[in-house]
């Protein structure tokens, strides 16, 4: 299974992809905002989004799954 993690705790700002969309790699995905500093999640490889974990307004931890591609 591939996944998009957050990479540190914080606050789901933005979601920019929906399941079954394509995404490539360095494509922005999603901005979490952590200690006041918004911050793009990229993705890291070409993929589909098969399901969003995440809603903008939820309170994600370090490492935890926001997105699993196919």
């Amino acid at each position: 299974m591939k996944a998009i993690v957050a990479p540190m705790g914080g606050k789901v700002v933005k979601i920019s992809v929906k399941p079954g969309d394509s995404i490539a790699e360095d494509d922005e995905v999603a901005v979490l905002e952590a200690m006041k500093m918004e911050m793009p999640i990229l993705c890291e490889e070409d993929g589909t989004v098969a399901e969003v974990k995440v809603a903008p307004g939820d309170t994600v931890e370090a490492e935890q799954v926001l997105m699993v591609l196919s």
